[in-house]
Parts: C-alpha cells; sequence; structure tokens
C-alpha cells in the first residue's frame, strides 16, 4: 500500500479515530523530501497493515503544520490515540525511519 496524501480534515479524523498514524510533513520544492520519497514509499509498504502511511504537503495544509509545530522539513510524526507519540527531522534511509518506527511504538 503506498503512502496516502491527506488534507486537514483527513488528518483530524484519524487522529479522532485513535488509529496510528505515521504522517510525512513534506514539501514538493524540498531537495531531501524528495530524497527520502522512495524510502517512505517502501515504509508505507512495509507497515502499511499497522498503520496510516500518509504525507501532507505543508504548502496546501499551512495551517495543520503551524498547529503541529512542523518548522524543518521533512518531518515525520507518529500519532498514536489522538497524540503526537514522536517525530524525527529528515531522516536519512528507511533503516533510519525502521528504527524510528520500532523504537517509538516499542515493536
Amino acid at each position: 500500500m503506498a503512502a496516502i496524501h491527506i488534507n486537514r480534515e483527513q488528518f483530524l479524523e484519524m487522529i479522532k479515530e485513535g488509529k496510528r498514524v505515521l504522517v510525512d510533513y513534506w514539501a514538493p520544492w524540498c531537495g531531501h523530501c524528495r530524497q527520502i520519497e522512495a524510502a517512505y514509499e517502501k515504509i508505507a509498504v512495509q507497515y502499511g497493515n499497522e498503520m496510516v502511511v500518509a504525507k501532507v504537503n505543508i504548502d496546501e495544509e499551512p495551517d495543520l503544520a503551524a498547529k503541529e509545530q512542523i518548522e524543518v522539513i521533512p518531518t515525520l510524526v507518529i500519532y498514536k490515540g489522538g497524540q503526537a507519540l514522536a517525530s524525527i527531522v529528515a531522516p536519512e534511509s528507511k533503516a533510519q525511519i525502521e528504527a524510528f518506527i520500532k523504537e517509538s511504538l516499542n515493536l
């Protein structure tokens, strides 16, 4: 399953439902965002049955990015039970993203 692009309303619905959600806050002009895109898509396939793997374009959703205090992109945030559980800024590799997920969710 590929990462899904979500807007503010979809994000709020997923959080309200208490789902485990991994969100990549990104923008099309961000070079590092594009560099990790393939790794993030592999994470979506690998973890898609365990959590929602999503992307939020901060240019399209600036209010959501501000509310979630996203200051640097790419920033990945794991939400669980309606709350932000952990975040990582500018991961370098799929392995680093995997380690972040496993550590954050005690997998």
